[in-house]
């Protein structure tokens, strides 16, 4: 296909999607070693979440946006929302992030087809990748965001002891965002609850049930800052983006 004309397809399919993005921001700066949400701890002289809203509402095919959070940072999150140029609703977050999710989804408005997860705390995520998820959900895959693993990655046992090393041509680091239909993931949810599962990402539960999920390669930028060290690289990245911008 014409590149021209893939450009004309992907402009379809963002206007047909009335995307809607779940941003998860719901989390703790316990391992950051943080009193409050690490979220709204500075990054480049803005709160980390600042700099992921930045990339939503840069992404044309975002329509509607649903901010999951704790009471305690509702004030704090609006407050960064208040020029949002996308319709923004506050949902309260859950004591997990499984159920965090659960509760976003339940919040989307009635007409929602599709949805994306993204972690608040990947505030290096750019709007281009967010629409290129959008776009593979759209034409019906359920997709994450993913970086190939480049660490000989090894499986220890309780002792230690290392007990096999997986091949890593097989292995990525999963991402956000993650992309899914909405009567999918809700079905996926109700199950992880009607058996106890736990997951730590809502692509676990489609391979729990046996579902495929497309890995759509990103950046290995695209990191989730959860500790000190985390604040650092993000810090780096942004300062080269910038540089970037004014031609340095």
């Amino acid at each position: 296909m014409r590149a021209d004309c893939m450009e004309e397809v992907s402009a379809c399919l963002r206007q047909e999607a009335h995307m809607h993005l779940l941003i998860v921001a719901a989390g703790s700066g316990s391992r950051m070693g943080a009193d409050r949400n690490k979220l709204l701890l500075p990054l480049a002289g803005r709160p980390v979440l600042a700099w992921t809203i930045d990339a939503v509402m840069g992404a044309d095919s975002i329509t509607w946006v649903g901010i999951v959070g704790q009471p305690v940072d509702r004030a704090m999150i609006m407050e960064l929302l208040a020029e949002a140029a996308k319709p923004v609703v506050w949902i309260e977050g859950g004591s997990t992030r499984q159920e965090s999710v659960e509760r976003g989804l339940q919040a989307l408005p009635s007409v929602a087809q599709h949805v994306l997860i993204h972690d608040g705390a990947r505030c290096l995520a750019e709007a281009a990748l967010i629409n290129r998820c959008a776009e593979a959900v759209v034409a019906g895959e359920a997709v994450i965001a993913a970086t190939p693993v480049t660490d000989t990655i090894k499986r220890v046992d309780g002792q230690g002891i290392i007990t096999g090393t997986p091949d890593r041509a097989e292995l990525w680091a999963a991402q956000t965002p993650q992309g899914f239909a909405v009567e999918q993931l809700k079905q996926g949810h109700a199950e992880a609850q009607a058996k106890g599962w736990t997951v730590t990402d809502d692509a676990s539960l489609y391979e729990r049930l046996g579902w495929p999920v497309q890995v759509l390669e990103a950046s290995p930028a695209n990191i989730k800052v959860t500790t000190p060290f985390d604040l650092t690289v993000a810090e780096a990245v942004l300062a080269l983006r910038a540089k970037r911008q004014i031609g340095l």
